[in-house]
């Protein structure tokens, strides 16, 4: 388990302290991919180094694997560090040596000898993916497999815990979920503790089971992935679903509707775990009295199950359209109105 107690980190300014990590408690179990989202200057990057003593809290306390990282110093803290390895935004691989020697790398430092090496590398090169790219060197693999490689390297000393710092931001999109998937690979099959930070909601609604939210050096919000999506409170997490939940394609959809249809009420509805599964709109039709006009549905999956959304238009006498909404808000469905007549 791993415990932020109190943590603040402040830095000394020409203009007085700053203050980067204010006051955060954080409890991350093992085993769980935990993710902490935020935008630029939220604080997110100095509080993942944190976890491996990159950075000393100026006050607080930081356990991980039961020791105190904020504390030990020297030779405690560098075997400390051996069970929490990091993966980086731009990689950081020896370019003058190729796959197999970068993921040797780390167990050359820990002493490791020639044939227990071999075979480690081989190992982790067939976990990543990577095989037959052993002799190719970093210039000749594209961004997704350089990634790779420092997964692979991260994980050569049996780490509990994985850093992963913006690990897919400087991918495309098809790239990131292939290294995403990896990742929750690795997290299932090791048993291994995983932290993310990112800016990308798209990265926490696909592999973490928990999320934190980060602003000006704050956890505004923290809790399941599935409920920070069905009931965000934080106007700042607000935004970062509104990545995910709401695409261009959806803003023209809307608008065009509106300026088709002049009647009824244009309402979004929200769809968690096994209600997205549920014939809510057939039920709605057979029992009120409303014409029902799809314009646009969206189901993302989460670690704990789908989210999705459903813009309708519901057309009908007034009593009619309030009774189908009524239903919809008994059978547990979230409604927004967007617009009426």
């Amino acid at each position: 388990m791993i415990q932020l107690s109190n943590v603040t980190k402040q830095y000394k300014t020409s203009n007085g302290p700053l203050t980067a990590v204010d006051q955060v408690n954080l409890t991350i179990q093992d085993g769980e991919i935990f993710g902490i989202i935020g935008y630029s200057g939220a604080g997110k990057s100095t509080m993942i180094r944190l976890f491996n003593g990159l950075e000393k809290p100026t006050s607080g306390s930081v356990i991980v694997n039961g020791e105190d990282i904020s504390k030990i110093k020297g030779a405690k803290l560098r075997a400390a560090r051996h069970k929490i390895s990091m993966v980086f935004q731009h990689f950081n691989l020896l370019w003058s040596r190729t796959v197999e020697e970068n993921i040797a790398f780390p167990l050359e430092i820990a002493g490791i000898d020639s044939a227990a090496k071999k075979k480690k590398v081989a190992e982790l090169i067939e976990l990543v993916g990577l095989t037959g790219r052993e002799k190719a060197y970093p210039s000749q693999l594209s961004g997704g497999q350089k990634q790779r490689v420092g997964i692979a390297r991260a994980l050569a000393n049996d780490p509990e815990v994985l850093l992963c710092d913006e690990a897919t931001s400087a991918l495309d999109p098809e790239t990131t979920d292939s290294i995403l998937d990896l990742l929750r690979s690795v997290n299932e099959k090791l048993g291994i503790t995983i932290i993310l930070i990112t800016h990308e909601m798209h990265v926490i609604r696909k592999i973490c089971h928990r999320v934190a939210v980060m602003e000006q050096g704050k956890v505004v919000e923290e809790g399941d992935v599935l409920q920070v999506f069905d009931a965000p409170q934080a106007p700042v997490t607000q935004r970062f679903v509104q990545q995910v939940t709401n695409t261009v394609g959806q803003q023209e959809s809307i608008e065009q509707i509106k300026e088709q249809y002049q009647h009824g009420k244009l309402i979004k509805l929200f769809f968690v775990g096994s209600k997205t599964e549920q014939p809510i709109m057939t039920q709605l039709i057979r029992q009120f009295n409303v014409d029902v006009n799809i314009v646009h549905g969206n189901i993302s999956p989460t670690k704990s199950g789908p989210y999705g959304t459903l813009i309708v238009q519901l057309a009908g006498t007034d009593e009619e359209v309030e009774k189908a909404v009524a239903y919809l808000t008994a059978e547990g469905i979230k409604s927004e109105v967007m617009s009426h007549e």
